[in-house]
């Protein structure tokens, strides 16, 4: 059998909290930023939990379930 392999993408976006949550980043920050507020874009910096339901599909793809 081979070894598992994570996903390179997954990898890159994703990170584990030390109560074993998973950390993400806010998307819609690139580019095109003129039209969005500046409240909203502070918002968008700050890092986010990935939700519950997702978790799993995630933790698959990072090896570690």
């Amino acid at each position: 059998m081979p070894k598992m392999k994570t996903k390179s993408s997954a990898k890159k976006r994703f990170s584990i909290t030390g109560s074993g949550k998973i950390k993400r980043k806010h998307a819609f920050k690139s580019h095109i930023l003129t039209k969005k507020s500046t409240k909203r874009k502070r918002n968008l910096t700050h890092a986010g939990l990935v939700h519950t339901a997702d978790e799993s599909n995630i933790k698959l793809q990072l090896g570690l379930k």
